[in-house]
């Protein structure tokens, strides 16, 4: 996407006009190139996180929509500095449409009408079509009353605000619900802080609450990764008709967002669900000499806390991949085979009956665990041990008894 803004004189400086909440960002891709009197914004619309691009996607049409606003700073003529009234906001964006597809079909019309039916010819139609407007969301972070951008510092464990918040005209009509959060250093390192609408760690980031359902807030603590005192917030938010539903988290807490559930599959979708909007938002967070050290050094446990959360996580994932594969045992080829199957050793326990929970990992070890039990059950059967050949010898015993009943039932009967 590239935007071009006519600047009041040519003597602007590029650190006078940037993108919204990224003053003084370091990423040579987020300035302008200023040619005179006109700055130049080239922003990637596939790689959106690079410079905050906030992409909203329509689920009924298909269309997407990405916006960002720029700030060009004016230049007060009595004290030759910017000021906070001399500044002008430019909203920009992008519509792309979904492709149309040509789709053919014929309607047959049957008279379903009794004989001699007559319908009145004159009659008053009244038709209103109207639409609710494209929602358009905010996010904030602030220390106090102060809001927070890219160019103001904060320390290590200060208690800081997030507010995502939707414009005036669409807050009557939608609400909101923090699906997904990722944080990052924007070069190596990031980390999931909300997950399937549930904070992963209370104690660095709160859940998202909310009082109407058009405003969320969550309390967190500043916190920053080593290699960078930016730190990126990657946010996935549903917008929902008049409002989102709630998730009942491990802590008994009610956050917004999808349900968590013991088991990493899909959780179903907000049947109220319209439009989902990705965004993000950076804060600078940097040590200085009159930081609380004993604050500092818990938050930077807490990240390393966070870490390994994120590494059970990861390894709970990929046992969702295959926690279908794992309740599914293999087809018994015979009867003796089935009663071994359903023997009480290889049971897969339900997960339906246990509460949520994302920091554990227990009942993927137990399902595992249980299955590689039965694995090796079957590898004992098939070395011929002696246990699972007296369990086989019986079964069979039991079947030849059921089929001389059931022939002696047979021969009575004729």
């Amino acid at each position: 996407m590239r935007v071009d803004i006519a600047l009041p004189s040519s003597n602007v400086s590029n650190n006078r006009v940037y993108l919204e909440g990224m003053k003084g960002y370091p990423n040579p891709l987020c300035r302008p190139k200023i040619m005179e009197n006109l700055a130049t914004f080239e922003l990637s619309l596939k790689n959106i996180y690079d410079c905050g691009v906030t992409r909203v996607i329509n689920h009924i049409t298909g269309n997407k929509v990405f916006y960002h606003r720029i700030i060009v700073e004016g230049e007060d003529q009595n004290t030759s500095s910017s000021s906070s009234s001399n500044k002008e906001a430019v909203s920009v964006k992008c519509i792309v449409a979904s492709p149309e597809l040509n789709v053919s079909h014929g309607i047959v019309k049957r008279d379903i009408l009794p004989a001699g039916f007559a319908e009145t010819e004159d009659f008053n139609e009244t038709e209103i079509i109207t639409n609710a407007p494209e929602p358009k969301l905010s996010m904030a972070i602030r220390l106090g009353d102060k809001l927070v951008s890219g160019d103001l510092n904060v320390s290590p464990g200060a208690h800081l605000q997030m507010e995502i918040a939707l414009d005036d005209k669409s807050a009557p009509i939608y609400g909101l619900g923090v699906n997904y959060m990722l944080v990052t250093d924007t070069k190596n390192q990031a980390e999931t802080i909300i997950f399937n609408g549930c904070s992963v760690d209370p104690f660095l980031f709160e859940n998202f609450n909310t009082v109407e359902g058009d405003v969320l807030a969550a309390k967190f603590r500043a916190f920053k990764f080593p290699d960078s005192t930016y730190v990126q917030f990657q946010s996935t938010v549903n917008v929902c008709v008049d409002r989102c539903k709630g998730v009942i988290c491990t802590n008994g807490q009610t956050a917004f967002g999808r349900r968590k559930r013991r088991e990493i599959s899909q959780s179903p979708a907000d049947p109220n669900k319209v439009y989902e909007v990705t965004m993000t938002t950076f804060i600078k967070v940097n040590y200085d000499e009159n930081a609380d050290q004993s604050a500092v050094s818990e938050i930077d446990q807490k990240i390393r806390q966070l870490k390994l959360t994120n590494q059970k996580l990861a390894r709970n994932s990929r046992a969702g991949n295959v926690f279908e594969s794992i309740h599914e045992a293999p087809r018994p080829q015979n009867a003796a085979e089935q009663a071994e199957t359903t023997t009480p050793a290889t049971a897969v326990p339900s997960a339906d009956n246990e509460a949520a929970k994302v920091e554990e990992t227990i009942v993927f070890r137990e399902v595992i665990t249980r299955k590689e039990a039965s694995y090796n059950s079957d590898d004992d059967v098939a070395s011929g041990s002696d246990t699972s050949f007296g369990r086989r010898m019986s079964i069979s015993l039991q079947l030849s008894l059921l089929a001389l009943l059931a022939g002696l039932v047979l021969h009575f009967r004729h």
